[in-house]
């Protein structure tokens, strides 16, 4: 499904704020994969996203998606096959559209050429669509009506119906409340097996990437240290991560809302 391969980003080259970002970085992930991954804050975790979405160009390295070196391919290409969710609810929507126009916008996504028309029998399928979210009876409601869990809800919505190939979760949960956090992962859960996806999601939740998908990925100044998957990532411990992210770099893991956070 994605291949990277000795992926490299340098920032400001050839500057006093010159920069290594991401060094000599490969990733395999697999068709289906879920993957979490951890890290301390500059560990490269947004960067990692920022290339594989195509927002920033590597410096180096190639990466190949479905079969297809899309190294060198725009944003905008790469955003029809693509789903990335950031953490900002603000992001994902249009305030000043009405809820059932974002979803017609969505719906489009990659059919060049071809407009999907807004009648009776669409609007009941995005009211069914809606249930999920609890917004049925708000079709007609402006976007920025909508709570912060609500607009993260419809962007996890939307972007699923825009039929992405894998999903990029920039710690799509971390801006909200609790509450609608466990809203917004319940769904995340939903959607993921129920159109069966593949996809990558960043989070400082230690507890969470070790009980939530198949592949536990950690991070360290631009590079993976730790890749675990199946029984050796269900019987890991935030503890454990811990203890071998500290073998591992001789340094102590220094993030304190990783290790505090419970599920």
């Amino acid at each position: 499904m994605l291949d990277l391969s000795n992926i490299t980003k340098v920032f400001y080259p050839g500057t006093v704020n010159e920069k290594m970002a991401l060094d000599n970085v490969n990733l395999h992930v697999n068709k289906g994969d879920v993957i979490c991954i951890v890290g301390s804050n500059g560990s490269g975790k947004s960067t990692l996203f920022n290339l594989i979405s195509g927002t920033y160009p590597v410096t180096n390295g190639k990466i190949i998606f479905d079969g297809t070196d899309i190294t060198a391919s725009p944003e905008y290409k790469r955003a029809m096959t693509i789903g990335r969710i950031f953490q900002d609810p603000t992001k994902g929507t249009a305030a000043n559209m009405s809820i059932e126009d974002n979803m017609i916008t969505a719906e489009s996504k990659g059919m060049k050429g071809l407009r999907i028309s807004l009648n009776n029998e669409k609007r009941e399928h995005f009211r069914s669509l809606l249930q999920f979210i609890g917004l049925q009876d708000r079709l007609k409601d402006n976007v920025g009506l909508l709570s912060g869990g609500q607009r993260q809800a419809l962007t996890l919505l939307m972007t699923v119906m825009s039929r992405p190939k894998m999903l990029l979760l920039d710690e799509h949960t971390a801006a909200l409340d609790p509450r609608n956090a466990q809203i917004v992962m319940d769904l995340t859960e939903h959607f993921i097996a129920e159109y069966k996806l593949t996809a990558l999601m960043v989070t400082h939740n230690m507890q969470f990437a070790i009980n939530f998908g198949n592949r536990l990925i950690m991070m360290d100044e631009g590079t993976i240290i730790l890749d675990v998957s199946g029984e050796e990532k269900s019987k890991l411990t935030v503890e454990e991560l811990v203890r071998l992210f500290k073998n591992l770099r001789n340094k102590t893991y220094a993030n304190d809302e990783a290790l505090l956070t419970k599920e």
